[in-house]
């Protein structure tokens, strides 16, 4: 009682002390995790502009929304890219003093169909009517309710960037020029020809092994071409993957369950208190309601055909009479079994058809009377009649139907309803192998009945082949002993061929990526690997679709170069080709081609009006540097060895042919102007995005 009156006493002291211990500990998490900071809030900041990460998340959502499928990750990174290039571009809007008014964006709304054509818009004459459009936008800024105002001026604030981004690339294309010199530079490198004799010995002639070449050369190369070789952080790690797929004792009670669903089976009855025999799928009388109570895939109650049922079942699955049973057999993972439960005959047919539109024709380009498309349909039907086999020909060489008529005319799987009246009326009133003209709205159709097809009505309940919870539990068991002997040992190859599984590499991994090789998509371990406190070596155990991973990271790349694995495949062969040339060199003595010819084994080869614009050497490739030594050349000259793209080479010019002399090169001009302004735009994003300062922290998220 004493220890509890003086607790009593000074309880305002204990409560602060406590108090006090548990914001120590919550600052600590604070201070570890890096909440205080700006990335606990922001996505990132493009030019000190911090990209909030509540409102950055609701673009996420919406973008997952949108595009059906995207993922949560896809979506974010769609995001950011789409905030990376409003930030930019809003910016260099603004030092241009970009903006369009109202009756600018009249003129932009005109142009979309959805408002240019809508009825609501146009007048008497059919033309769109601008008061009536002011109307109706007054109209949703006075409504009570305010939701469609609110949406209207997301959207119109949509078509004032899109309006002035369109402006902007204007401005860009049009300051694009180019010069008669440069026309006539493009036609002198496309018409000047070179001739000349060279020997050539290849890189590949030197075998790998007799070069080596290091990380550090690698790296050191790259630092001398850091933007060619520029590269986001990455992350690569080693896993080893625990599968929890099915064991036999689990397919084995698999089997069973699916076999007591076909038979029929006694359960015990908790409110009876007595075992109760359940009927089995032969001899059930509502399948549907059979296949929702047993079938981890609900009943559908579409017909199908022939072709859309499990390909290596087709046949049984078709031809089963009616009640009768099939299974169980295995599809997409499940275990099944189907029952017949009813045949339409003739539920889709397959037809060709040749159009002959005309001039009045609904969606009809054809300059051809009504009369004229009759004869020539007939004309057509007489020939496909004398010989079937050629209505194919006749349909890709006549028909005025773009979706049929480079399939000779045949569309199949049409379902009853789907064509216009006429068309539907001739293919499933007709039997296989008739023959007609059929007018229709679109013109006449030369029409051929090609097949009729059934459909069948199945009900299959379908139960997942999955692991056990002893199997999972076995596999969880066995995964977190891994774990913990490779923390223990650091040797991931010794825990994992001890335990009789492989170490699978996934490399240059991006703070932002979502799928990881070799085991899809796995945001939480690229998240892991590129937190702060994960070192190289880290191990860590996760929980996958195929079961469990254990993950250890083995390199931590932040340098902004490429990483040495991706490297190894670009850079490495650049490195190992110029300590090729070396050695290829000392080959090549000589001062002519004859004498490096007979020192190297190389023949000589004379290469044939070759151009600058496409420096191709026959049976070689593209060879730019020693085509271009060879317009340099005076006639006769031998050049000294060069390093070209696919080996050495030695070359003595022979002529360079020059191009006929003439006055206009507009030809030349615009295709040089049209190939710049192209891509002037999109360089021009780039240019600017790439001096922008953007700091990126999707990596947290």
């Amino acid at each position: 009682m004493a220890v509890l009156s003086k607790i009593r006493q000074r309880s305002f002291f204990l409560i602060v002390i406590i108090a006090l211990a548990l914001f120590s500990f919550v600052l600590a998490d604070v201070i570890k995790s890096g909440t205080f900071g700006s990335s606990a809030n922001s996505v990132g900041s493009i030019n000190g502009t911090d990209i909030s990460a509540q409102e950055f998340m609701q673009q996420v959502a919406m973008i997952e929304k949108q595009g059906q499928g995207t993922s949560n990750t896809q979506a974010m990174n769609t995001a950011w890219e789409q905030k990376v290039r409003s930030i930019i571009l809003g910016e260099e809007f603004e030092k241009l003093g970009l903006k369009i008014g109202g009756e600018q964006l009249i003129n932009v709304i005109k142009q979309n169909p959805n408002f240019a054509q809508n009825q609501q818009f146009l007048n008497a004459a059919g033309q769109f009517d601008e008061n009536k459009f002011k109307e109706y936008i007054k109209s949703l800024k006075n409504a009570p309710n305010q939701e469609q105002w609110l949406q209207w001026k997301d959207f119109e604030k949509n078509i004032e960037t899109y309006a002035v981004e369109q402006m902007y690339n204007t401005m860009i294309k049009s300051a694009v020029v180019t010069t008669k010199a440069e026309g006539k530079f493009a036609y002198q490198m496309e018409a000047n020809k070179a001739d000349f004799d060279y020997v050539t010995v290849a890189f590949s002639t030197v075998n790998d092994n007799q070069v080596k070449v290091t990380d550090e050369e690698m790296v050191a190369f790259m630092k001398k071409n850091p933007k060619k070789y520029k590269s986001d952080p990455t992350r690569s790690i080693d896993f080893i993957t625990v599968e929890s797929k099915p064991s036999k004792e689990d397919e084995a009670a698999m089997l069973e369950s699916i076999s007591g669903v076909l038979t029929g089976k006694v359960v015990y009855n908790e409110q009876t208190k007595k075992n109760d025999t359940l009927a089995g799928f032969r001899s059930v009388s509502n399948v549907g309601e059979f296949v929702n109570a047993n079938s981890d895939i609900k009943f559908d109650s579409t017909y199908l055909a022939k072709k859309d049922l499990p390909v290596e079942f087709q046949e049984q699955l078709f031809n089963l009479p009616a009640g009768a049973v099939f299974g169980p057999y295995i599809n997409n993972g499940h275990q099944c079994l189907s029952r017949m439960i009813a045949r339409k005959a003739n539920a889709s047919a397959k037809a060709s058809h040749i159009l002959l539109a005309y001039k009045g024709a609904e969606r009809s380009a054809a300059s051809r009377t009504k009369e004229e498309a009759q004869k020539l349909a007939n004309d057509l039907l007489a020939q496909a009649k004398a010989n079937p086999g050629n209505f194919p020909m006749l349909a890709i060489t006549n028909s005025d139907d773009p979706g049929s008529k480079n399939n000779g005319g045949e569309y199949d799987n049409i379902a009853p309803g789907q064509m216009t009246p006429k068309f539907n009326d001739f293919v499933f009133n007709n039997p296989v192998g008739t023959m007609g003209v059929v007018e229709t709205e679109f013109g006449f159709h030369v029409m051929k009945v090609s097949g009729k097809n059934d459909a069948v009505l199945l009900g299959t309940v379908a139960q997942k082949i999955q692991a056990s919870d002893a199997t999972i539990d076995a596999a969880y068991t066995k995964a977190s002993q891994l774990e913990s002997s490779a923390l223990e040992n650091k040797n991931f190859e010794a825990v994992a061929k001890k335990a009789g599984l492989v170490v699978t590499p996934a490399t240059n991994i991006k703070a932002y990526d979502e799928y990881v090789q070799g085991l899809g998509s796995q945001r939480e371990i690229v998240r892991w690997s590129f937190n702060k406190e994960t070192e190289v070596g880290a191990i860590k155990r996760f929980e996958v679709p195929q079961g469990f991973v254990v993950a250890k990271v083995k390199d931590i790349n932040d340098t902004e170069l490429l990483p040495l694995d991706v490297a190894k495949q670009t850079v490495e062969p650049i490195l190992k080709n110029q300590k090729k040339a070396e050695i290829i060199k000392k080959k090549m003595s000589g001062s002519s081609l004859e004498v490096v010819s007979k020192a190297s084994g190389a023949s000589i080869i004379t290469a044939t009006a070759v151009s600058l614009k496409n420096p191709m050497i026959t049976n070689i490739g593209m060879e730019p540097k020693v085509v271009g030594k060879a317009f340099g050349l005076a006639a006769g000259k031998t050049s000294k060895i060069i390093e070209g793209t696919s080996g050495m080479f030695m070359i003595r010019a022979k002529k360079v042919v020059k191009a006929p002399a003439i006055s206009d090169f507009t030809t030349y001009i615009n295709q040089e102007k049209t190939q710049n302004q192209s891509y002037a735009s999109s360089q021009a994003y780039m240019a600017i995005k790439d001096k922008a300062e953007i700091k990126d922290n999707r990596g947290n998220f």
